[in-house]
């Protein structure tokens, strides 16, 4: 399977009801957008299945759905743990200047002089901005502001380019 195919929105955590549906931990913002792709590829260890989402909502602080040939609760047992996985192609294409974070994962990041600083390895949300994990030869943490400290962002080289310095 490869990543750059392939978009991890969830983890079934659990089971809800005797009618075989799932409790999913969902990646998406807002987290009821999972119920909105199907079909879902699951994953787990070496195991691959294609499921189709039959019915799915909002219960309390957690998504419920109804996976196609998932009927008892016994079989939603046994997808606990399993993640949930959709297809790049699935995604809405994003407006002009908006990234999905999947696409921005493992761009090389360089200053706006040409230094090299490492890969991006993760973001976070932080509440006032997100945030850019760069790995290279040290961990650093950039804000992801366009315009200010993101001041490039060129999927199709691979690249960000940042105004930071490399000594922070």
């Amino acid at each position: 399977m490869s990543e750059q195919q392939h978009i991890s929105v969830g983890k079934i955590s659990g089971v809800f009801g005797v009618k075989g549906w799932v409790k999913v931990f969902s990646f998406t913002d807002p987290r009821e957008n999972i119920l909105t792709y199907s079909p879902w590829l699951l994953i787990k260890g070496d195991e691959i299945k294609t499921v189709d989402v039959v019915d799915g909502q909002l219960q309390g602080k957690t998504i419920v759905a109804q996976l196609d040939s998932v009927s008892d609760r016994d079989q939603a047992a046994g997808l606990m743990g399993w993640d949930v996985f959709i297809t790049r192609d699935q995604l809405p294409k994003a407006a002009k200047g908006e990234y999905y974070w999947s696409e921005l994962i493992g761009l090389a990041v360089e200053t706006i002089d040409g230094v090299q600083l490492g890969t991006v390895d993760s973001l976070l949300e932080t509440g006032a901005n997100d945030v850019v994990i760069v790995h290279g030869d040290r961990e650093r943490v950039i804000p992801f502001l366009q315009g200010q400290t993101i001041i490039n962002v060129d999927l199709d080289a691979g690249k960000i380019i940042v105004d930071w310095d490399p000594e922070f």
